[in-house]
């Protein structure tokens, strides 16, 4: 809350939005030369949990599972059956399954550190993480068709079969844009500017509640609350966001990767 009121007023005591400084914090810590800001310390933090939770869900498997590993085994069966096996089938399903299942949960983790108190900021809010996730996404869609059909995949990409030679000629630079350039930048930027928007939105709404509460006083304080009531409805918005994100970037991996194993290729 403190931080809040230190970005919703100033020594004038008039009020102050949230600005993209937000997501360039000063540094907390040095270790070994290496400098850690809130951001990083919030991404090791959602890190551990995820860690935790997986290790303590599944260390002690039972065939008949109590509720915790029932709920790490409903998260993983998600994954498994609704996105890698729906889209890949079992074979590459159970192939891409790792990579697909990790996708999910470290961005549904890392979003949903934006709306945790005393953390505030969702660990894929900085370019670093999606773009990260989105190469990895890049080189794996494309080791698969490689390895798929060595001698076609470029071939096929570039120029789809039962196109008439002369459309080659715009066909061929569209698809090019789409499949190698515009793919890694869309999963990157739906990524990054969903938790970019929805920060900014939830500081706007906890600092003006901050701002009428603390610093304007008086009835002022009636507008707080509805700044206040805003903010606790986009904070529950912004968990469905935070699922939905993780769920499209791992269903648009496994769909590049589904395009890049088809017959065709």
């Amino acid at each position: 809350m403190n931080l809040l009121v230190q970005a919703a007023s100033s020594d004038d005591g008039s009020f102050h939005g949230p600005s993209i400084n937000e997501f360039f914090p000063p540094t907390l810590f040095t270790i070994g030369g290496l400098e850690f800001n809130r951001i990083i310390v919030v991404r090791f933090i959602a890190t551990i949990v995820l860690l935790l939770i997986f290790w303590l869900g599944t260390r002690r498997m039972r065939l008949i599972p109590g509720r915790f590993q029932s709920v790490v085994e409903m998260g993983l069966d998600f994954v498994r059956v609704n996105i890698a096996e729906d889209l890949l089938g079992k074979k590459d399903g159970h192939r891409f399954l790792p990579l697909l299942t990790t996708f999910f949960f470290m961005v549904l983790f890392f979003n949903l550190t934006g709306i945790i108190p005393f953390l505030n900021i969702a660990g894929t809010s900085v370019i670093a993480v999606p773009l990260l996730l989105a190469i990895i996404a890049y080189v794996t869609f494309i080791y698969a068709g490689v390895k798929k059909s060595p001698k076609n995949f470029f071939k096929n990409a570039l120029f789809p079969p039962g196109v008439p030679w002369p459309l080659y000629i715009i066909v061929t630079p569209i698809e090019f844009i789409s499949t190698f350039v515009l793919r890694p930048i869309t999963l990157t930027l739906r990524l990054l500017m969903n938790m970019v928007v929805g920060h900014l939105l939830l500081v706007l709404f906890f600092g003006a509640t901050a701002f009428f509460f603390f610093t304007a006083g008086s009835w002022w304080a009636l507008f707080g609350i509805g700044t206040f009531a805003f903010g606790f409805a986009f904070s529950l918005f912004e968990i469905l966001v935070a699922v939905l994100q993780a769920y499209v970037f791992a269903l648009l991996t496994a769909v590049y990767i589904q395009l890049a194993v088809a017959e065709e290729h």
